[in-house]
């Protein structure tokens, strides 16, 4: 889609009721809830995070969404597609402004130039203990996209058109911290294969674009 076409339909979007829950379940791995059963207290303690979810023009100004994959490293979320975003520091003012410092950092995004749309719905992730805050937000320019080395491992630019395209939503098997080899649903996005929390995010991304796009 054209991004200034796109821009007309999005800012729609402020005035309508998030999918929520029902959306993000839709792409939730089947040992989900036994996790959250077994992380029922630790959550209330949780840490913050805050992840933008950026669209922008990309070649011949065609709308895309912005993913980044993460270096390989002794970790849960080692070598997994994600939104770009990070751990709420002291001297950030809100946590969306978390979501734009973290943003910036890791894959060079300007500050200023980032119009936040509307927060999504929060999502809890056990393995870290993160409490997650999703940000919809858009960018008119094209960035130019610089990576922090020691986190990033490549920027996903994935166009709008692959990412509603019900032929991407798939099946797939891996290996978690928790079980081997278990069936999750994902979503297949530039060749990469997208699970877990950030499906869960793209799910009710999906639903609420549907809204405004059709």
């Amino acid at each position: 889609m054209n991004f200034d076409t796109f821009l007309k339909s999005v800012s729609k979007i402020e005035n309508i009721e998030l999918p929520g829950e029902s959306s993000q379940v839709k792409m939730s791995p089947s040992f989900r809830l036994e996790l959250m059963e077994v992380h029922k207290e630790v959550m209330k303690t949780s840490r913050k995070a805050g992840v933008l979810v950026l669209f922008y023009p990309g070649h011949q100004n065609k709308t895309h969404l912005v993913l980044i994959l993460r270096k390989s490293y002794e970790g849960v979320h080692s070598a997994q597609v994600a939104f770009p975003g990070g751990q709420l520091e002291e001297q950030d003012a809100s946590i969306e402004h978390t979501a734009i410092r973290e943003t910036y950092e890791e894959i060079g995004v300007p500050k200023r130039h980032v119009k936040i749309l509307k927060a999504l719905t929060t999502l809890y992730i056990p393995p870290s203990n993160f409490m997650v805050y999703p940000f919809l937000g858009i960018i008119t320019t094209t960035p130019n996209f610089k990576i922090q080395e020691d986190e990033v491992e490549e920027v996903i630019e994935v166009p709008l058109s692959h990412f509603v395209d019900e032929h991407n939503m798939v099946k797939t098997f891996v290996t978690t911290s928790y079980k081997a080899n278990v069936e999750v649903p994902a979503f297949r996005l530039n060749g990469h294969i997208v699970w877990g929390a950030t499906a869960m995010m793209l799910s009710e991304l999906k639903d609420l674009l549907k809204q405004v796009l059709e």
